[in-house]
């Protein structure tokens, strides 16, 4: 029990400093928006380390707030080069109302205990935009199980958005957003696992009052 409070309070430290780094100031207030994200997603396993996956996600963002709904299917090839370190690349087609963009992925995620660190490069050609976006996401967080019999595990992590080239000449670069969850998933059965969630996004802005969303999140997650 004592060993199961210590790895709670790791996840939450982790969390909360995650959170702490994407609160606005005094001197730069933010502009709060609000959203609904369905997550659902299916994988297959094509070899003894290999799986396929198909990513779906339904993103409802408030009209008042100036939003655009956003869907995208991707899809995944996973490759495990060990039991805890998996290398994965994918392509992805968005809409963002009318506006369309396509991006590649590749993906480094590793395990260590409750540990979990994920290194996402992305490739992005937007409608509109004059060149390919590229930029690096960073996550880091924990995964705690609630007990020894329980199908419940806590999730909490931090992600970094940086932009290494920004998709007009004269954007933003550097770190432009970040992004806290804190949520909990639950394995059903063998194939079925769900997830529940918050995700607060942050996007930084250069010269402008950040923008800061908040987000249930629900996520539905298929094997085979």
């Amino acid at each position: 029990m004592k060993t199961k409070f210590m790895l709670l309070k790791s996840m939450v430290r982790i969390v909360a400093a995650g959170a702490a780094a994407t609160i606005p100031t005094a001197a730069s207030a933010a502009d709060d928006y609000f959203e609904f994200w369905v997550n659902p997603a299916v994988e297959v396993g094509v070899g003894k380390n290999t799986s396929v996956e198909l990513e779906i996600a339904q993103r409802f963002r408030a009209k008042a707030d100036g939003g655009r709904d956003t869907y995208f299917f991707r899809l995944w090839v996973n490759q495990k080069l060990s039991k805890n370190v998996t290398l994965s690349g994918a392509v992805e087609q968005r809409w963002n109302d009318a506006q369309q963009e396509q991006r590649l992925h590749q993906q480094l995620s590793v395990k260590a205990g409750i540990f979990r660190l994920r290194s996402r490069l992305e490739q992005r050609f937007a409608e509109g935009e004059a060149r390919m976006g590229l930029r690096l996401r960073q996550r880091v967080g924990v995964d705690v199980p609630v007990a020894d019999k329980s199908k419940w595990t806590l999730v909490g992590n931090a992600e970094g958005f940086f932009t290494l080239q920004s998709g007009n000449p004269g954007g933003q670069t550097g770190l432009t957003g970040l992004r806290t969850y804190l949520g909990g998933t639950r394995k059903v059965n063998e194939r079925l696992t769900l997830s529940l969630g918050y995700l607060r996004m942050q996007d930084i802005r250069s010269g402008r009052t950040d923008r800061v969303g908040h987000a249930p999140t629900v996520g539905i997650d298929l094997s085979f």
